[in-house]
């Protein structure tokens, strides 16, 4: 009997169905299943999204936090895509596929951006991720995959605490800024993004530290292990802006501090006290998280390529050893930012 298709017809659909790529997930949803090498369908971009060959990836606490619990993890349970899980949110790569109705980029472009759950688009922990084009911007050469990488999370939450919410460029000219975790992977954005903004910056951080916070350009240092920080720290303000990236310090002690019309942001906390914290008199306290834009990717990637912003990358491990950056970036000790290199 003749079949109706020969062997040549349906090699290529076949091996389409077969070809799979690798990311780091879990199986399940209850807290504390481990990290695991997984294969995955090769991805498809939506008719607004491009696929992106994953090169470097920033970790950030919100990817081991989400796998521990709060409400950021339920709204991944919910709306996000199916199991497995995959974490992450920064990705830096090479555009590889465009979708139907993509013009303004093409295959080949270098790219930085951030996945979004709530579009359907699986963690970047993986060796490909989609996005739509609004969610990343185009890299010139002289910026690195690795430092791209480092950028969305740590880099956009700082922007939108002190850009947009603080309004910091729309402040008199005493602008003062206080960085609580200065040394961190987010604080040594915070920290760079206020000078930028012709603010005087006052840092907290360990004394270790204390010279690598003042090369970022702020202008006093104080040691959080020498008494109380927020109580030496109100002798050098009031402030703009507050930015918590540690997420633990007192929102009162924060406001007292605060000039008219300032603002309190806390960068780390997505528990129920940083919330509440927003719902307190003066009502000068928010909470974000970095959603990644094309404006605010540029304005930060266009600082990267100028030498005005500095990226330190405390750390680099494979994709398959994220459950050791994971232990590393919950120690909250490191310097810098820590990168999954593919």
């Amino acid at each position: 009997m003749r079949l109706p298709f020969s062997a040549v017809e349906i090699s290529v659909p076949l091996s389409a169905m077969m070809r799979a790529m690798k990311a780091m997930g879990q199986r399940q949803w209850k807290t504390g299943t481990p990290l695991e090498l997984v294969e995955l369908p090769d991805l498809v971009p939506k008719p607004n999204e491009v696929r992106v060959q994953v090169a470097a990836i920033g970790v950030n606490p919100v990817d081991w936090k989400m796998r521990e619990g709060g409400p950021l993890r339920l709204a991944a349970r919910l709306i996000g895509p199916p199991l497995p899980y995959v974490p992450g949110v920064d990705f830096a790569g090479t555009i590889d596929q465009l979708g139907a109705q993509v013009t303004d980029l093409k295959v080949g472009d270098r790219v930085v951006g951030g996945v979004d759950f709530s579009r359907g688009q699986r963690g970047s922990y993986a060796a490909q991720v989609t996005a739509r084009t609004d969610q990343l911007c185009v890299l010139p050469d002289k910026v690195s995959f690795e430092i791209a990488g480092s950028i969305p999370v740590a880099g956009v939450t700082p922007w939108m605490s002190l850009m947009e919410i603080g309004r910091l460029g729309e402040r008199g000219p005493d602008r003062a800024v206080l960085v609580l975790g200065a040394a961190g992977g987010v604080g040594q954005f915070a920290v760079q993004i206020a000078k930028l903004a012709n603010a005087r910056v006052v840092a907290v951080c360990s004394a270790k530290n204390f010279d690598r916070v003042r090369a970022l350009g702020a202008d006093d240092v104080i040691d959080y292990n020498d008494g109380d920080p927020l109580t030496v720290a109100a002798k050098h303000g009031p402030y703009d802006v507050i930015t918590d990236c540690v997420g633990s310090y007192s929102g009162r002690a924060c406001r007292r501090m605060l000039k008219s019309g300032g603002r309190h942001v806390i960068i780390s906390g997505e528990g129920p006290k940083a919330f509440l914290q927003v719902l307190l008199p003066p009502f000068t306290t928010r909470v974000v998280l970095g959603v990644s834009t094309t404006p605010r990717l540029r304005a930060l990637v266009d600082a990267v390529a100028a030498g005005s912003i500095k990226v330190e990358i405390a750390a680099r491990f494979a994709l398959a050893d994220a459950e050791a950056a994971h232990t590393l970036s919950r120690a909250g000790k490191t310097a810098g930012k820590i990168v999954l290199v593919l």
